[in-house]
């Protein structure tokens, strides 16, 4: 596992040495790994060229109301379809997982229609909206996670006088903590991540998130290739920090969730 793991850092380990290379040592051949001397002053240079901050901001912004929309959304939704009792709940479950079948390629014509007649392309609502509306997988996750739990939870806060509403707040959020930890570190790697979409529905410069930034960056020629990867060096970090910090947790919250297999 160990030299498998070694073999997928490859990428990883050129990024940083070519981040760190003067200009004449990129396209040298044989290639070097070890840039000699290493210009640590290439990051400096890179910010200075770029707006990189304005950049980070922009996606922070965008990423953490697509983290709050799925971590309010998708609990409340989980609840009616594991606790709550009301015609046609099993049905109407079952059309939201199917909505996990369709590949976003199906989704993104319609979806860009839809913002674009209602005026709100070259905006964030396109990249935050469907999050508080409900995602189907973290809609699944919860739904298990809430049928797992003993209802003799919920009924003995109902002899005291308490509502669902009441039962859903003070029991099962509560409980249900590695689960929602679990939503919002993938929400936060997947909209972190996110290119094409984000792409797609912000063409104004002053909205480029980080991605769409490097991107858009990356064709102009008089943009060094040393800076082009030193800014996408920083740009991964955080999720590699967040993977590695949280690890344990998504272990824990898929066990937890009861998902066999």
């Amino acid at each position: 596992l160990c030299l498998a793991g070694l073999f997928f850092l490859v990428p990883f380990i050129w990024l940083i040495s070519t981040s760190l290379k003067s200009s004449d040592q990129i396209f040298s051949y044989p290639p070097k790994w070890i840039p000699k001397p290493a210009k640590f002053s290439n990051y400096r240079e890179a910010f200075e060229a770029i707006p990189y901050l304005k950049y980070i901001l922009n996606t922070m912004k965008t990423t953490s109301l697509a983290v709050l929309g799925n971590v309010l959304s998708a609990p409340m939704i989980g609840y009616a379809f594991g606790k709550l009792k009301w015609p046609g709940r099993d049905k109407v479950f079952m059309l939201v997982v199917a909505t996990m079948m369709l590949p976003f390629t199906v989704t993104m014509i319609p979806l860009y229609s839809l913002f674009s007649k209602l005026g709100w392309t070259n905006t964030y609502i396109p990249l935050v909206l469907p999050d508080f509306l409900g995602t189907a997988y973290f809609i699944f996750l919860m739904r298990q996670f809430y049928r797992n739990l003993p209802d003799e939870f919920m009924e003995a806060a109902r002899i005291d006088g308490a509502g669902n509403w009441y039962s859903f707040v003070k029991i099962c959020m509560p409980l249900s903590k590695p689960i929602i930890s679990l939503i919002a570190l993938q929400t936060f790697l997947a909209n972190w991540n996110d290119f094409f979409w984000a792409w797609l529905v912000t063409e104004k410069q002053s909205l480029w998130t980080l991605n769409v930034a490097l991107y858009n960056i990356s064709k102009n020629q008089f943009i060094k290739m040393n800076f082009i990867m030193g800014l996408s060096l920083f740009s991964i970090l955080p999720v590699m920090l967040l993977t590695i910090i949280f690890s344990s947790q998504i272990k824990k919250s898929i066990i937890s969730s009861g998902i066999k297999g």
